[in-house]
Order: C-alpha cells, then structure tokens, then sequence
C-alpha cells in the first residue's frame, strides 16, 4: 500500500493550492478530484462562475507559481468599485487611494483552477487521482483513505478541500453552525455597450442586491466588446421565474430592474445557486483539516469567499513549513489564525446584507447618511477598502 504525508480531497482551486503548496514543500501528497476542469481555449464562452481575485490571493498565487499561467488565459483587472442604495449617497473607491495598479481581478474560478493543476507536472511527490472520490476513511496512528475506485492509502493528515458539503467533515464527525438565508443568487453574463471593464459596482435593494462585475471583453465582427457579470439576489421564487425565461425576456427583466449605469446589454447565459451560510464547529479533528468551503461558506457579497480560501491554504502551510510531525497543535495555531478572520468577514457580510435587504423607512435614512458619510471618511475609508478587499 502506497503512503503519503497528505491527501488532499479536492482538487478545486483551493485544493489544489493545497497540493501545490504541499508539494513544494518536499510532502508526498496525494490529490483526489472527481472531475478535471475542461480545457481552456481563446474563443470559448466565459464561464458562470467568477471571483473577485483580490492582490493578495495574486500574491499566493504567484508563490505557488500559477498565476502567470492563469492572467495569459484571460483575467479582468478593476481599479474602481462603486455601492449605493439611493442614487445621491454613494460610496466610491479607486485603487490610487491604496497606490495600488488595481484593486483586484474578476476571474473565471476554472481558470484559476487550471493554472493551478499546470503545476502539478513539476512535482515528481505529487500524485493526482481523477476522476475519483472518497469512500471512507478509517483512523489510527495513520489514516486509511479508501476510494471509490477501490484504492486505498496511509497517510499522516488529510486535508479536506471538498467543499461545502464535505465528505471529510461528515466522516471527520465534524459539525457545522449553518443557516438558510432564504434567497438565491442568479449570475447572468451579458455584452455591454458601455466600456466599463474598470469597475464593478452594487446597488442595494430590499429584495437584495444588484451588482455588476466587469469581465474580459471579447472580440466580435473585428470589434471588442465588453462583458461583465450580473448578480441578481432575491427570492427562490423570483429567481426560479428568471432562469425559466428566454434570453431575451431576461434582458428585458435586467434592464427594468437593473440601474442605468448598466447602459444595453445582451444575454449570454445564466444560472443560479441558493445562499446559505455554514462554519466549521472545528477546523481540525482525528488527523483531518478543513479549508475553503468545507470549513466556512460565506454570503458572495464581496466576492470573498475564494480570497478566505487561499489565506487558509497561505496559514496553513506556514504553520507546517518545516514540520516533520503534523500534529495536533501545529495543525491548532492554522485554527487559531483563521478561524477569527473567517469568521469576521462572514459576520461583516451579513452586516451588509441584512442592513440593507429590508425597507424599513428610518433605517433607510440611516444608512444612505452613512453610506453619503463614508464616501469622505479618509483613513477609515481606506482601512473598509482593505477590509472589503481581504488585503492584510
């Protein structure tokens, strides 16, 4: 039977940030997916799902030597970012407040994930299983990791990175705090006429939320053409009634309820996902660790859910850097570094979220003056925009 130091369940983005890192490090991992992202080429659509890549996850992503291999494939730089409810009391931020060249990236998650399996080749002490699953895991001085395919393992730690409903959390008997935030988030990818591939903005409704977040543009006809994101929250029935239109009776829905900033647009494709929030009880038990979304899940909001991510495969492998044993309580102080950060963003999410999903008049008024107030904030606009962007 074949042994390794770790067995990454998941080969997601931030798993196989994981498997890299690990990699790097000298470690014998092991990498189990059940499905590998589907090639890239030039001319094909964009997909679905985004991130808002902040400069820090930049960083890591370059430590880990993907993120060139990534940007050559197509990513969007944005150097503004806009938010309001009522039209008059914005909040606004631009990169030149922080001197940085942008505030982050808009990325198709796949491409991430591409450029990170494009390091795999260079690791001779990484091993990839995919397709394949975990069966079962079977604890003692060692784990047992036992496959779907039959296969079975020893390693010294398993790191769970298989998202929300993880398999290694469950078999961990690992519990989880979660709740249902009765809503669903619809994303649309659109043509743009207007040139607005530097910002990404979000206007406040009480049903939840419009936003816009700016995506490469493409070439049609000799011409470029602009792209973007559309994320449209509100109810489960709301949403069910948009993804069963037609591309052109969902424009005609985005340009009544969307504002003007958004200008003409064309439908490209559309889908939609529920929003629901859930926290890790642990982020280590009998051998395994938790990162990504199989520890917490996050309201989309800000887009930081992927950021949270790479900074738990960033403080984990710094707690293990040099470790020949991964015990315990080296696995322990990754706990303790992240669980109050992830914790912190989910908590200023829902601030966010529940403060201004509601049309409650005098709460209203309050919180239009503080978005006005904070427009000329200074410092503390500042130090919001870092927070927001999950820069340290």
């Amino acid at each position: 039977m074949s042994k390794y130091d770790v067995a990454v369940i998941g080969g997601g983005m931030v798993g196989a940030a994981a498997a890299v890192g690990f990699a790097k490090q000298g470690r014998r991992v092991l990498l189990v997916e059940g499905k590998a992202p589907e090639p890239f080429f030039a001319d094909q659509a964009m997909d679905i799902r985004v991130s808002a890549i902040s400069e820090h996850s930049v960083e890591i992503l370059n430590s880990l030597g993907a993120w060139q291999a990534t940007s050559d494939m197509r990513v969007c730089p944005y150097r503004r970012l806009e938010t309001w409810e009522h039209p008059e009391c914005r909040t606004r931020f631009h990169s030149d407040e922080l001197g940085m060249e942008q505030l982050g990236y808009i990325v198709e998650n796949r491409l991430i994930q591409l450029g990170l399996w494009g390091e795999f080749e260079q690791f001779g002490n990484l091993t990839l299983r995919c397709p394949d699953t975990l069966e079962s895991l079977e604890f003692g001085d060692e784990t047992l990791v036992k496959l779907s395919s039959g296969e079975s393992f020893a390693v010294d730690l398993v790191v769970g990175a298989d998202g929300a409903n993880s398999r290694v959390r469950d078999l961990a008997g690992i519990g989880i705090t979660a709740w249902d935030y009765r809503q669903h988030c619809m994303l649309i990818n659109v043509t743009t006429e207007l040139p607005q591939q530097d910002i990404t903005w979000q206007q406040f409704n009480p049903t939840g939320p419009r936003s816009f977040l700016p995506l490469s543009s493409l070439t049609a006809d000799g011409q470029e053409v602009g792209q973007g994101s559309l994320v449209w929250y509100d109810t489960p029935k709301r949403i069910k009634q948009l993804c069963a239109m037609t591309p052109a009776q969902l424009r005609a829905e985005v340009l009544t309820h969307f504002p003007a900033e958004l200008g003409e647009i064309e439908v490209l494709q559309y889908g939609s996902f529920p929003l629901t929030r859930r926290h890790a009880q642990s982020y280590i038990a009998q051998g395994c660790v938790l990162i990504g979304d199989s520890a917490h899940t996050i309201n989309p909001l800000a887009g930081q859910g992927v950021n949270l991510g790479f900074k738990d495969v960033e403080a984990l492998l710094e707690v293990t850097e040099g470790q020949d044993h991964l015990s315990a309580s080296v696995l322990k102080r990754y706990e303790r570094k992240r669980r109050p950060d992830n914790l912190l963003m989910q908590s200023g999410m829902d601030f966010f979220y529940k403060g201004f999903s509601n049309d409650f008049a005098p709460l209203k008024l309050v919180r239009n003056a503080a978005l006005k107030i904070a427009e000329n904030a200074g410092p503390l606009k500042t130090q919001v925009l870092k927070y927001a962007l999950g820069l340290k």
